[in-house]
């Protein structure tokens, strides 16, 4: 008897260090990202880039995301999910700490692994998730995107203060990020250690059915909901200032509401995995999410007001944080096992990722042709749409 008890209290202490072990990856998905924005036109100053050089560094770890999420589960059933991991981790800390080096070379590769390693995070935690918390994927998959969004907007609000206010710099404002990193790494070093499970064996069965996810309907129909969704979350982390500043708002101000819009969407994105994981079909949710975004970008084309445009944004926020969350929480429970989760979430983030990529270049390529923002703003509108169709297609109860 007191054998029994004290394993369910090994087993029951090891969850709760794995459940930490899950927010400190979530914790470092964001910041190597969002802090770097703010702080380009710093670096463009000290380092010499070019436009289109910030542009590209930029959009660097989107490229890279889309081609590494298809090969992350291969290398995760070749190893163990924790390892492969841990080496995402390291990549990571290696990239921030290189990119950290005021030369272009060091700046392009260190934002080149600190990619990589964020994409191998990307990928296997909703595979990590689901292999641990199978009855509890939803709200598991709340506490680690909203850990996400709300790291993602602390980077982006302190990323000047960090450099200017304490007189860090670029470099040190971003070596800052390297602290979170390296206590995730030694964290997952005693979580592979003392791992109750065994994510190493890996069926032939499972790796088959990985591979005909790209022949499946329903896996490319969650492929394309993820993918639409990030198109108009980067678009707007990209253009909204601007789409607000053509409607007479200071750039200041429009900063903010930026800052708002990705705020306004955090209890979005806690509570869309609750309730999606306690419903057979998720068919309603998608459908209130994609007419929350047709409304709010239907008021940046519309609006002409302050409350018009404040209703607006925070339409926006919650469409963009609840999708993304619903998009993970569609991989888990899609998926009938952990090694499938792995494999649809490697296919649906590169997919999500290359339209990432490109949407804010498409969208600022139709505005240079108009030269006004309403057939970029009705072109959103139409990927709402969109959005919704693949949404509530992803969300009926089957299995890919």
């Amino acid at each position: 008897m007191e054998l029994l008890e004290s394993k369910a209290k090994t087993r029951s202490t090891y969850i709760y260090f794995f459940i930490i072990g899950i927010v400190l990856i979530a914790f470092n998905l964001r910041p190597a990202i969002t802090s770097l924005g703010p702080l380009v036109g710093m670096i463009q100053e000290d380092v010499g880039l070019a436009h289109w050089s910030a542009g590209l560094l930029m959009s660097l770890p989107l490229v890279v995301f889309a081609i590494m999420s298809p090969l992350v589960p291969k290398i995760a059933n070749k190893l163990t999910n924790e390892l492969t991991l841990i080496m995402g981790l390291t990549s990571l800390l290696v990239g921030i700490a290189i990119r950290s080096i005021p030369m272009t070379l060091f700046l392009f590769t260190g934002t080149f692994l600190a990619g990589l390693g964020i994409a191998i995070g990307n990928v296997l935690l909703p595979a990590v998730v689901k292999e641990k918390f199978p009855e509890k994927f939803g709200l598991m998959t709340s506490v680690y995107s909203t850990s996400m969004g709300l790291i993602a907007s602390l980077a982006s609000g302190v990323s000047i203060p960090l450099a200017m206010n304490l007189n860090l710099g670029w470099q040190g404002a971003q070596i800052v990020w390297a602290l979170p990193v390296v206590v995730a790494i030694i964290a997952w070093i005693f979580l592979r250690k003392n791992n109750l499970g065994n994510s190493r064996v890996i069926q032939q069965k499972e790796i088959a059915d990985a591979n005909r996810l790209w022949r499946t309907p329903l896996a490319w129909q969650i492929a394309i909901f993820m993918g639409f969704q990030s198109f108009l979350f980067y678009v707007t982390i990209s253009w909204l200032p601007e789409i607000l500043h053509s409607h007479g708002m200071s750039m200041g101000a429009a900063g903010w509401m930026l800052s708002f819009t990705q705020l306004v969407g955090l209890p979005a994105s806690f509570f869309i995995p609750v309730l999606a994981g306690r419903s057979q079909s998720q068919v309603r949710i998608s459908f209130m999410l994609g007419m929350c975004a047709v409304a709010g970008y239907s008021g940046l084309l519309l609006g002409s007001s302050y409350p018009i445009l404040i209703v607006s944004i925070v339409l926006i926020g919650i469409a963009l944080g609840g999708s993304f969350p619903l998009a993970l929480t569609f991989i888990g429970l899609r998926a009938r096992s952990a090694n499938q989760a792995a494999a649809l979430s490697g296919m649906t983030q590169s997919t999500g990722y290359i339209l990432a990529a490109v949407g804010p270049l498409f969208i600022g390529y139709l505005y240079d042709m108009a030269h006004s923002w309403t057939i970029p703003i009705i072109t959103l509108i139409v990927v709402s749409v969109v959005v919704i169709i693949f949404g509530m297609l992803s969300g009926r109860n089957r299995y890919v």
